[in-house]
């Protein structure tokens, strides 16, 4: 037995994932660090550009994590405001 209280919620939470536009934020890939460190030496350049591409990328990563949390918020509060509008007109 379902009960009808969980409708609205299952709906709402349809709508949302199906009707929203996309937003992602990508983590950057890890820099690959070799095992030996003959091998750290004969490609010191192209390691130390991977781990200092990594540091730049993962901070983007984490303002786009900020700016999408701050976006979510702001989205959500905009839908509970719709959802009390649903609600008081079909009281």
């Amino acid at each position: 037995m379902t009960c009808a209280c969980n409708i609205p919620l299952a709906l709402l939470i349809t709508v949302l994932v199906a009707g929203g536009q996309a937003h992602a934020c990508t983590p950057p890939e890890r820099p690959f660090l070799p095992a030996s460190r003959e091998d750290m030496r004969a490609y010191a350049d192209l390691i130390r550009g991977d781990f200092e591409a990594y540091i730049a990328d993962v901070q983007d990563y984490f303002r786009c994590l900020d700016d999408e949390r701050a976006r979510t918020f702001m989205e959500a509060r905009e839908v509970s405001d719709d959802y009390a509008t649903f609600l008081n007109a079909v009281e």
